[in-house]
């Protein structure tokens, strides 16, 4: 059977269990499976695992027979989990779903994986909207509201070959030698 996983992340700092709960809930099990998803995996932050305990519906008939999975934080990063969703021999190219913290975002991006962000408007001095509106009105990415993962769902399917490609990092490895300055001078776009 071929693969098809859906990642979730609520990234590192901040609660968002209203995406937990979104992702869960049964309406949108149900378009994961219309849409030949397998798998939901999700990185659910300190607080997640009680309500995926709570909400999982693997034991019932919502699961809509995608398998169910997650864990709280990885201190390796999310760049094996966001390659779960990437085409390969056995698996069908799948999503990123995540908050719309900018670091997340470019690690999704620099994958090329198709994207859907959803902001956490509870976060005070939030940009979060505003970063996903223009990356969306760019074609980076979908933006995605809590209320309709759905149609987010639905979106991304549609416009996954439309999506455009996060600029590449045209020189390789650093080899400026400038640490972090380097690496923000090139994606910024910014050469000598």
């Amino acid at each position: 059977m071929i693969q098809k996983v859906c990642f979730v992340t609520i990234g590192a700092t901040a609660a968002f269990d209203q995406l937990l709960k979104a992702v869960l809930a049964s309406g949108f099990l149900q378009a994961l499976q219309a849409l030949g998803y397998t798998s939901l995996r999700l990185q659910y932050g300190k607080n997640g695992q009680k309500i995926l305990n709570e909400l999982n519906p693997q034991d019932n008939a919502d699961c809509h027979d995608i398998e169910i999975n997650g864990f709280d934080f990885n201190t390796n990063g999310l760049g094996q989990e966001m390659w779960c969703t990437k085409a390969a021999k056995d698996r069908a190219e799948g999503v990123v779903i995540s908050h719309a913290g900018s670091g997340t975002i470019l690690d999704a991006l620099r994958i090329r994986v198709p994207l859907i962000v959803v902001p956490n408007t509870s976060l005070l001095h939030n940009h979060q909207v505003e970063l996903a509106e223009e990356l969306s009105k760019q074609g980076y990415l979908v933006h995605g509201h809590l209320n309709d993962l759905p149609a987010a769902l639905r979106e991304s399917e549609v416009h996954r070959k439309k999506l455009q490609a996060w600029p590449p990092n045209n020189r390789g490895a650093d080899p400026s030698g400038r640490g972090l300055a380097g690496v923000m001078d090139e994606e910024m776009g910014f050469y000598d």
